[in-house]
């Protein structure tokens, strides 16, 4: 219920304003096994020229550092996506020890039912589609005139509202909506990290990227942990400080572990295959 109104109160939008936010909860779970599901905040902007999908952790960090002076950088493991309006070319941005773009085709083929609903006012109508490998139900309104959704989900004669999959892996919920006075500048948190410009590269190379990761994913702690001339320094991986050498290989099962755990991307059929250690 709380949802519900804030979304009345909030949910005032001008089609000439510059750019719209759209806050959507995002619930996910990165181990299909387990019943828990994370969530997120997540800032779709649609603005005059292009869309921007990202945490919106990424806002908080941003502006702590604008008023603070500090230059705190975050990431995580939600996804990060730009794309021109009306356009299903997406631009992932991906972070694999380094920050990389990866610009994807991702035309949503919809399928429009009959069904209908109401949301806080709003007339919704379904729609299905089978996108990266999972089925997706969407719920839209044609009373907004911007055919964009969260992640890579647009293409719909209106707003998406509602996305989810049949797996209950991955959900969309619209909570908020606002409008801007100018389109919000993101270069400090997203098209520069760590004040370096992403590398643009493609699938291939970044599932070989992925998959050298986890063969060793220590590869460059090792280095450092090698060539360490200072008998102070201390190395922690994973909150576990190393003390010898032979509990890197410890330390490098484990993460691979984790990785193999948590392999349940979005797009399925993108999911890496990773060989058991």
């Amino acid at each position: 219920m709380k949802i519900v109104l804030l979304f009345l109160i909030t949910f005032s939008l001008s089609l000439s304003a510059q750019t719209h936010r759209f806050i959507y909860e995002y619930q996910f779970k990165m181990d299909s096994t387990s019943a828990e599901a994370r969530k997120s905040s997540m800032v779709l902007d649609v603005n005059p020229e292009d869309v921007k999908f990202y945490n919106y952790d990424f806002i908080v960090a941003d502006s702590a550092n604008k008023t603070k002076g500090q230059n705190n950088i975050i990431w995580d493991d939600t996804p990060v996506v730009i794309r021109k309006k009306n356009s299903s070319v997406n631009s992932n941005y991906i972070h694999v020890q380094n920050m990389f773009i990866v610009d994807t085709e991702d035309k949503v083929n919809w399928k429009l039912s009959n069904e209908t609903k109401s949301v806080a006012g709003y007339q919704l109508q379904k729609a299905t589609t089978n996108f990266g490998g999972r089925n997706w139900t969407a719920w839209f309104t044609k009373d907004i005139a911007l055919s964009e959704g969260p992640y890579k989900f647009n293409g719909l004669p209106g707003m998406i509202f509602e996305i989810s999959d049949d797996k209950n892996n991955f959900k969309f919920s619209l909570v908020k909506s606002y409008k801007l006075a100018k389109t919000y500048e993101t270069i400090g948190i997203i098209e520069n990290f760590a004040g370096q410009k992403p590398v643009k590269i493609n699938e291939a190379k970044l599932k070989k990227m992925m998959l050298d990761n986890y063969n060793d994913p220590l590869h460059e702690f090792k280095e450092h942990y090698k060539n360490n001339t200072d008998p102070n320094a201390r190395f922690m991986v994973m909150g576990i400080e190393v003390k010898s050498p032979e509990q890197i290989k410890e330390l490098s099962d484990r993460m691979q572990i984790n990785i193999r755990k948590n392999n349940n991307p979005i797009e399925l059929d993108k999911a890496i295959h990773y060989p058991m250690r």
